[in-house]
């Protein structure tokens, strides 16, 4: 196995970085392709959210991996390298493994435990599989971290100490106070109506406010979501003036540019009354990648923004649930258990080949004893046939089962080339049991 995960996220690179090496959907099929069309990397997927892009690889080569993938990391994100390497993290082998597990469990998401991660990782094996770039190693492991995750969140309750981004936000504009109080007969307005979008406009339909409205760049899907919400759906130009109205506004577009900017949402607020309670006359959550909203707005009297970089600064103060180390001890069990199975099928074409020989021994000396006792009837030979096969299968049984076995452990990488050196195997017969799609061509 060479697995190799090159990648940056909100634990090891500024929210400035992140948002400038964030990548358009567009731009992750075609660094897929040039992933795989580099020299050192076989399959690739990449896993790009709103505060990580990390690119997966199958390599031959470490160090050469390693050079390439940050390469295109920096090339495909329009960050320079120089600039991009100090957030770079790589993991390699098991490590990999266990950091793919312990993302999908949500341990290193922004919010810990947040569930919507599991969706992330099924997009990014989809992408994969859609441009051909996931081979036998991604296809198994990303699968495995799905369940990985899955059975985090079933046995453990990690869903206690996290919750979504949207949840998360929403708590921390509300400064302290019941989110569904603070929600209730307000009115919100949505911007955008992707998945991050859509979760915010649910999640604000069932805390009650009093009016919900969705502006898109495409109407027709601002339309859909807010048919199953009972919202109002309008085009984007719509925005200023909603604004002026809104009592809340979540924004999460995948704009490359800003959506929101200061003196835009200064003019909307300027002419309202303070509101009794003493709170912000306007409360904006920023939850894209790159920002939506401009940064400045943070200043503009009467009005609280919560973004991506506060989230981050809120999160990182925010108490560890006791279930965490519970989801740690799944995870290890876990990378222990996809290494022994991914060491333990490397022996398995060898396995295969050797039997093929064997099978191949006992047709030779069957054709050759046939020759020499020309008397022998159908059930003679077919009685001798089942002897001699059966003393191979018994010969071979116990070494072709304990080197499965030793394969699986750690270091047992070697032991398919023991067993093509004691049996002389053709290296070429193993490749093509690995291999079959490429024989048939």
């Amino acid at each position: 196995m060479s697995l190799l995960v090159v990648g940056l996220s909100h634990r090891s690179a500024p929210v400035s970085v992140l948002e400038r090496a964030a990548l358009a959907p567009q731009a992750r099929g075609k660094l897929l392709q040039d992933t795989v069309g580099a020299e050192p990397a076989a399959e690739a997927a990449v896993l790009a959210t709103c505060n990580r892009i990390e690119l997966y690889a199958d390599v031959d080569r470490f160090h050469a991996g390693v050079a390439e993938l940050s390469t295109l990391l920096a090339q495909h994100s329009g960050v320079d390298l120089e600039e991009l390497t100090p957030y770079l993290y790589v993991h390699y082998e098991d490590r990999a493994v266990h950091h793919l597990f312990s993302v999908a469990c949500g341990l290193d998401s922004m919010v810990v435990g947040e569930g919507q991660i599991l969706g992330q990782i099924k997009d990014a094996l989809a992408v994969a599989q859609e441009q051909h770039t996931a081979g036998r190693l991604l296809n198994d492991l990303f699968q495995q971290a799905l369940r990985v995750g899955k059975r985090a969140h079933s046995e453990t309750g990690i869903d206690k100490a996290g919750q979504s981004l949207v949840t998360f936000g929403l708590q921390q504009s509300a400064a302290g106070r019941d989110v569904e109080t603070w929600l209730r007969g307000r009115r919100a307005l949505v911007i955008g109506a992707g998945s991050m979008s859509s979760l915010a406009a649910v999640t604000l339909a069932r805390a009650g406010v009093g009016e919900l409205v969705i502006v898109n760049r495409t109407l027709e899907r601002a339309e859909r979501l807010a048919e199953s919400l009972d919202a109002r759906a309008l085009p984007m130009d719509a925005v200023a003036g909603e604004l002026a109205a809104a009592d809340v506004v979540v924004s999460c577009t995948g704009a490359a540019g800003l959506v929101l900017g200061a003196e835009e949402v200064g003019r909307a607020v300027r002419a309202r009354e303070p509101r009794a309670d003493g709170g912000p006359v306007l409360s904006v959550l920023d939850l894209a990648m790159p920002r939506d909203v401009e940064a400045a707005v943070h200043r503009v009297e009467g009005v609280r923004l919560v973004d991506i970089e506060s989230l981050a600064d809120a999160e990182a103060n925010a108490p560890m649930a006791g279930d965490v180390e519970a989801v740690r001890g799944i995870v290890a069990e876990e990378v222990a258990a996809f290494g022994a199975a991914q060491r333990a099928a490397t022996i398995t074409p060898t396995v295969v080949a050797l039997r093929t020989m064997a099978a191949d021994v006992v047709a030779g000396e069957m054709a050759r004893l046939e020759g020499r006792l020309h008397g022998m009837d159908d059930k003679q030979r077919a009685e001798i046939t089942q002897t001699v096969r059966r003393v191979v299968d018994k010969l071979l049984h116990a070494p072709t089962v304990r080197v499965k076995q030793l394969a699986g452990e750690p270091g047992g990488a070697g032991y398919a080339d023991a067993l093509r050196e004691l049996f002389d195997l053709d290296p070429q017969a193993v490749a093509a049991v690995s291999n079959p799609e490429q024989e048939r061509q």
